[in-house]
């Protein structure tokens, strides 16, 4: 039996629903694999345990990844598991009506005042034929509580929202919240869940990681196949109301986003890549193939 610890991007949640499938059914155990399930104490701390070596994988966005290797950390995606539809969410109450009503707002995104939000709200602005700097908008911070800082009137909009997750949220609240899609106002769609590892740690453990996937796998086909049953083991593993609205709503609309495609192109990350740099996220790009691959997939 071989030790892995999977480091999660966030707190335990549906996303995460094929590897809980995996231990309930002991398909791991089958594989020789002893999985470890880690909530980092912040969203990024997996890719620094990576790094130490205190963590053997992590689950990340592709954003974060195309920024560590601008960073030369060295980390390698090799499986996508998840494609949901990722955006910036605003409240029907409020003056926007269109993307280019957001310009000179406050925003709401986890690591303000940093540019990511402020870059990806100007992008869409643009593409809708609207104007602005990004030093037009107030950056709010407040962590990934979304729904909270728009109800509480702390911000106007939110971003880096997942449609499947914020947006159910907020109208299970009852407030009638509205969405602009990235792959519509031309951000790269990176609201992708993906997995990284050392570099080292892809070549050591090459067959491991093969028998890690196959369970994947696996388990985003009974999820697919069976959804009651798996919504069964996530609300028993994680201690879940069964009867709460809003976690069956969620559940309900994660299931469509797990894909059989563990694959990622290089165009993508290329594309990706570029916006970035000219948003001023990262200073240098990298060809794709220093940071990802499609091998194990």
């Amino acid at each position: 039996m071989e030790k892995l610890t999977l480091g999660l991007e966030w707190f335990l949640n549906p996303d995460h629903v094929p590897f809980l499938v995996g231990l309930e059914k002991g398909w791991f155990e089958e594989a020789g694999i002893e999985l470890e399930l880690v909530e980092p104490e912040e969203h990024l701390d997996a890719v620094d345990e990576i790094e130490s070596g205190a963590m053997d994988l992590a689950i990340t966005e592709p954003l974060h990844l195309v920024e560590d290797r601008s960073k030369d950390k060295p980390v390698i995606g090799f499986a996508r598991f998840l494609h949901t539809n990722g955006g910036v969410m605003y409240l029907a109450d409020s003056e926007i009506e269109r993307p280019r009503d957001m310009a000179g707002k406050r925003i709401q995104y986890p690591g303000a005042p940093g540019p990511g939000g402020p870059a990806i709200v100007k992008t869409m602005i643009e593409a809708d034929g609207g104007e602005c700097d990004v030093e037009d908008f107030t950056p709010v911070n407040n962590s990934f509580y979304h729904t909270d800082a728009l109800l509480e009137d702390k911000a106007d909009l939110a971003t880096l929202v997942f449609y499947n997750f914020e947006v159910l949220e907020a109208r299970h609240r009852g407030h009638e919240a509205k969405f602009f899609a990235l792959k519509d106002w031309g951000v790269p769609d990176f609201c992708q869940l993906i997995l990284i590892t050392h570099p080292d740690t892809l070549e050591k453990r090459r067959p491991l990681l093969e028998r890690f996937l196959k369970v994947l796998n696996r388990g985003i086909d009974y999820l697919h196949q069976h959804p009651r049953k798996a919504r069964q083991i996530y609300f028993d593993r994680t201690e879940t109301d069964q009867d709460s609205p809003l976690m069956n709503a969620i559940f309900e609309a994660t299931v469509p986003c797990f894909t059989f495609d563990l694959t990622m192109s290089n165009e993508y990350y290329r594309e990706l890549a570029r916006w970035m740099k000219e948003s001023k996220l990262i200073e240098a790009t990298h060809e794709p193939g220093e940071y990802w691959t499609n091998t194990l997939a």
